[in-house]
């Protein structure tokens, strides 16, 4: 009996030896792309697209704090109380100088220094011509006719 027991064994033993195994070989490779070279320049574009959506995101908020302040500054008290201010002056500077074209004591020609830009007017033949001169030089010429100039 303990020789069948062992030929039995010996069989089961060689059975499962003999048995035909399917294991594959085991293969190193790296993951990242730029370790292993396969899709490397994909993997680059994505790499700078993220990095280029990312500055934009940092200079994008930048911006918007920036434009924040100055709405911020633009609206202080102190802003508001300028702008008016100018806006006044500038009107009572407009009402003096159409008092000067036609006023009680119109005169016939005058100039007007507004900021580094001269305002030139003269009075000839039924019109009024205004010739404004910018800090470059530039000129702009406005020729109105005194005969239809009414409200």
């Amino acid at each position: 009996m303990m020789k069948i027991r062992n030929i039995v064994l010996l069989l089961m033993v060689l059975f499962i030896v003999s048995y035909p195994v399917l294991a594959d070989e085991i293969k190193f490779g790296f993951k990242n792309p730029s370790f292993s070279g396969v899709g490397t320049g994909n993997h680059y574009l994505t790499i700078d697209n993220i990095e280029h959506t990312r500055k934009k995101a940092i200079e994008d908020a930048l911006e918007a704090a920036r434009r924040a302040a100055e709405r911020e500054e633009d609206n202080s008290v102190l802003a508001k109380f300028i702008r008016n201010l100018e806006s006044r002056i500038y009107a009572q500077l407009s009402r003096q100088l159409v008092d000067s074209l036609f006023g009680e004591t119109a005169s016939d020609f005058g100039v007007l220094e507004l900021e580094g830009n001269t305002i030139e007017y003269k009075v000839e033949d039924d019109k009024v011509t205004l010739i404004i001169t910018d800090e470059e030089g530039n000129t702009t010429e406005i020729t109105v006719p005194l005969g239809s100039f009414t409200f």
